[in-house]
């Protein structure tokens, strides 16, 4: 089970939410089977999906965000209810990558530095709403940085780390993101600039045993900082028997029929890997539904 808090600044300037997604992106792990590039991958937009969900108003309300960059990896994605519980895949999780220049996990080499971050929020309208921007360093968090700035143009510093021990399994995954508020002036800019500017990595205070409270305390030293809600978000699909009915029947009567010719038809959950199985009758029953 995750852990989220959000706070805000006592003079209203700016909010401030944390994670530990530790258990969240060992869930992914285990069920996408990701190599330890790929759980970084995916494990981050996991964690920036968590932050963009938590916010939303109404409690059915979701967020899905999608990073189809250039890399073999190919796309990554991440959905969100409003309290912060998430679902993600990556279409290629078996690819490994030499550590990057820096000797970290090269994300960006296995998800791409050309493409889009696209984020759809399903707000109950009568359409979603849909923000699209250029991805700028393929790292997943500038990304989200850059997606704020632009579609949302909300000032925001975003942080996001996936630590992976050597046997695959995930030691530590987390986050914060900072967004200045309407009221901020020129000086809460620079304050802020001024507490990041050495500050350590995020699965490094966790590695510490730092709390998401803590670590926001400790990112945000200069500021009096009041807590706003917590939340306990976890790995959740949302599938069902009946949601994959309802997608077998919008793929037309003619696949429909075509597939009813095998004796069994068998669909698998990007999100979750949960198979679901039809017969033969049970696909042509579909198929008189069109």
């Amino acid at each position: 089970m995750g852990k989220l808090v959000r706070m805000i600044s006592e003079d209203g300037t700016l909010t401030v939410m944390a994670a530990d997604t530790t258990d969240i992106v060992a869930r992914a792990e285990q069920i996408h089977k990701t190599t330890a590039v790929t759980s970084a991958a995916l494990g981050r937009l996991l964690t920036a999906a968590c932050f963009m969900g938590i916010v939303l108003k109404g409690k059915d309300n979701s967020v899905t965000v999608r990073l189809n960059g250039s890399g073999p990896a190919g796309s990554v994605i991440a959905a969100s209810d409003s309290y912060g519980n998430v679902r993600g895949y990556i279409s290629d999780p078996t690819v490994e990558l030499p550590l990057n220049e820096k000797g970290k996990l090269d994300v960006a080499g296995a998800v791409g530095k050309e493409g889009t971050l696209t984020v759809m929020k399903d707000l109950g309208l009568k359409e979603p709403y849909i923000g699209q921007v250029p991805i700028v360093s393929g790292e997943i968090a500038e990304d989200i940085t850059s997606y704020y700035a632009i579609s949302e143009q909300t000032p925001t510093v975003c942080a996001l780390g996936v630590l992976v021990d050597t046997d695959l399994t995930i030691k530590r995954a987390g986050g914060f993101i900072i967004q200045l508020l309407p009221t901020a002036m020129d000086d809460t800019i620079d304050k802020v600039e001024e507490c990041i500017q050495n500050i350590e990595s995020v699965t490094a205070m966790l590695e510490r045993g730092m709390t998401p409270e803590e670590i926001c305390r400790h990112v945000l030293k200069g500021f009096e900082l009041e807590v706003l809600d917590e939340e306990e978000p976890v790995y959740l699909c949302n599938c069902s028997r009946e949601r994959v009915e309802k997608a077998l029947i919008s793929t037309g009567r003619e696949e429909l029929e075509e597939m009813a010719q095998d004796a069994t038809t068998q669909v698998t959950c990007h999100f979750c890997d949960k198979k679901y199985e039809f017969t033969s009758e049970q696909i042509l029953a579909l198929a008189k539904n069109n």
